[in-house]
């Protein structure tokens, strides 16, 4: 076996604790017979060191504001993670972690932020714990700086991480470090589980670089401890790493995955279950009673609670601050209240804009004076975007941003990073305190797909604004036209997309999007003006809430029901016209969410969409695929099955078929 002694810096009883973390990590591994054994078993010595002297938590209150955070970006070891929840006093009794990766259990194969107490972000696509890890950090350091005063350091804790080879190798990673750099987030620590080895084998045959060197070069504060069981070592380099309060800190320690088994050291280690043989000896090489399983001794449970119970004081000091800080600003401590708990000011949408139709706009105009508005009411609304903030119709001015020295400001320079970007935002809306968006062209929501689908399955509170939307971005042609996008976001569960036709239903989904406390919103926003419908004519934009409505109805029972969306709105309603003029009647549609629609009771949807007339025609500059859903098998569907052109925006939509005259053609060919 290598020789990392694991005897010489320990006491009995330090020893005693990271070997029950590390065999109570493999016996789920073994019970399971699925996971991955080789990461608790090499790492269970740091995060004994950063669990048991550093990280402040209390685990009767794993919300309470002013904790550390502690964040497995390499979620293939949540044995490990699992273990320390149970030992260090969560509410993740011993029957959770003996029924590990299975259905129902509180201890699936990754961490959930949702589901386990104690979990602050859900991890196992590598790379994304890494970039909450910098929204964290983000958040805190924003709020700090806004709420803070002298003798009232409220906001005040650490981010930390273990991150692993496989994290490290991810462009999502190189992303989010290089802005954290830049920042200077001085109060992110990140523990680097550098054993050498990922699935596949030796991390020698693709990844040969000097992290720390890529990382002193991001701006980051490194270390190197040379012997993973060096407790001393370990807690040595995390003190001067809480000392650089300038630089977010990256240490690597040196591991050997698999530490203690038999199979120590190879790729074999790190996805698979040790095997009964393989565990035996495993426990036998580190002096652990092989006939034991899922034990934890007396002596071992009774230590590894201390930190828990100083953090239950710790908590209650924070707590008497607040209370002294609200009486001393009473403002600032009802937002923290509010931050805190998911709500927002009375009379926070009082200011939102309401255009007329005098008021011709974009889309994301529309959605940038409604985002200005917001900011002004809410303050802790923060966010920005991915080198598009003048595109995107976000605020834009340079002195007001986000950047070390102004951390109170609430306009964040991304850079082009969209996967960081929807990383960071994640962990941001994680901590809580603030409310997150980020912006960028609708073609590059592809680079942030993980970061989206992950906010969605922890009903991330996070706000997407996505502009340029269809084939009418025009001149810059089919590589930054969206054709399949909009349905692309559509099939992810728990996201709502919202794609508005005017300049008004573009504030009602601002409005939505600011008081949907579970679960991500996009918004969908056109590059080109569209015409702002009169209201006084047409039913009231407030019906956005209901993901359809009955924008223009026709004189008694329809003959036929336009349905559009975005841009497209004005097609149907310019074709219901016409189509008057040879006695078919028609109504118009705006459905901006397919998701909000849904969730419709029966009664109002088939309001909106009576199932006794069939003949339906749908208008999206965007794939055809999923609109029968709506038009059934007697209705017709206007879309875009193919990549569009370079060329102006209008001549585009006009080259495929997005004119009032094809609306018209389609409507009368379903009375032949």
């Amino acid at each position: 076996m290598a020789n990392q002694n694991s005897t010489e810096t320990l006491t009995q009883l330090d020893e005693l604790s990271i070997n029950t973390i590390r065999f109570l990590s493999a016996d789920m591994v073994q019970k399971a017979n699925s996971g991955h054994p080789g990461l608790p078993l090499g790492a269970a010595p740091m995060a004994y060191v950063l669990w048991s002297r550093f990280l402040r938590f209390n685990p009767k209150d794993p919300h309470w504001q002013n904790r550390d955070r502690f964040i497995l970006s390499a979620g293939h070891g949540s044995a490990l993670l699992y273990s320390l929840l149970h030992l260090y006093g969560y509410d993740l009794p011993m029957p959770e972690l003996e029924k590990f990766r299975r259905i129902g259990s509180q201890t699936p194969g990754h961490p959930e932020s949702m589901l386990t107490p104690g979990i602050e972000v859900t991890t196992g696509p590598l790379g994304q714990g890494f970039g909450n890890g910098v929204g964290v950090a983000l958040a805190e350091a924003f709020l700090a700086a806004k709420y803070n005063r002298p003798d009232f350091d409220l906001i005040d804790h650490y981010t930390y991480g273990i991150v692993s080879d496989g994290d490290l190798m991810e462009g999502l990673t190189a992303e989010a470090a290089s802005l954290a750099g830049h920042l200077k987030l001085g109060k992110l620590i990140f523990l680097y589980d550098d054993n050498d080895i990922s699935l596949d084998g030796p991390t020698s045959l693709a990844f040969t670089e000097d992290v720390l060197a890529r990382f002193e070069a991001y701006g980051w504060h490194t270390q190197r401890v040379n012997n993973g069981n060096d407790i001393e070592a370990i807690d040595q380099a995390i003190r001067a790493a809480q000392e650089e309060t300038g630089k977010p800190s990256l240490i690597s320690i040196k591991t050997i995955i698999g530490y203690g088994s038999p199979l120590q050291g190879t790729s074999k280690v790190h996805g698979n279950p040790l095997g009964e043989e393989n565990l035996k000896k495993a426990k036998e090489n580190l002096g652990w009673d092989p006939a034991k399983f899922f034990y934890v001794p007396d002596e071992v449970q009774e230590h590894l609670l201390e930190p828990s119970k100083k953090g239950a004081s710790l908590q209650q000091d924070w707590q008497d601050l607040f209370e002294e800080y609200s009486h001393a600003y009473s403002t600032e401590g009802e937002e923290l209240r509010l931050t805190y708990h998911g709500e927002l000011p009375s009379g926070w949408d009082s200011n939102l804009p309401v255009f007329t139709p005098a008021d011709s706009m974009a889309t994301r105009q529309a959605s940038g004076k409604a985002l200005e508005a917001i900011k002004k009411t809410v303050p802790w609304v923060i966010g920005g975007s991915a080198d598009l903030a003048s595109s995107n119709e976000m605020p834009t001015k340079g002195e007001l941003s986000f950047q070390p020295g102004s951390y109170d400001h609430s306009n964040i320079w991304f850079g082009v990073r969209e996967h960081g970007m929807g990383a960071i935002l994640n962990g941001m809306a994680s901590h809580r305190g603030v409310r997150v968006y980020g912006g960028t062209f609708l073609t590059f929501s592809d680079y942030m797909r993980g970061s989206i689908r992950l906010a969605a399955l922890t009903e991330a509170p996070v706000t997407y604004v996505f502009t340029h939307d269809s084939i009418a971005v025009g001149e810059d042609g089919p590589t930054h036209q969206p054709v399949e996008h909009v349905t692309a976001l559509r099939t992810i569960p728990n996201l709502t997309v919202i794609r508005p036709a005017d300049a008004n239903e573009t504030v009602e989904a601002w409005r939505i999007a600011m008081t949907r406390m579970k679960g991500p919103v996009a918004l969908i926003l056109t590059r080109q003006k569209l015409p702002t419908f009169d209201r006084s004519v047409y039913a009231a934009a407030s019906n956005v809430e209901k993901g359809a409505y009955t924008l223009s109805d026709a004189e008694g029972t329809p003959d036929v029901i336009l349905i559009g969306t975005g841009s497209e709105v004005q097609l149907a309603l310019g074709a219901q016209a016409e189509l008057k003029k040879e006695g078919i009647q028609a109504r118009v549609v705006s459905m901006p969410s397919w998701e909000l629609f849904d969730q419709q009771d029966q009664a109002y949807r088939d309001e909106v969409l009576p199932p006794a007339v069939r003949k339906r025609v749908s208008v999206e500059a965007g794939i055809t695929l999923a609109w029968y859903k709506y038009v059934g098998s007697e209705g017709a569907v206007i879309g875009i099955d193919r990549y569009g052109e370079s060329g102006a925006g209008d001549k585009v939509l006009e080259a495929f078929g997005f004119t009032v005259a094809h609306v018209c053609e389609k409507a009368r060919a379903l009375f032949q």
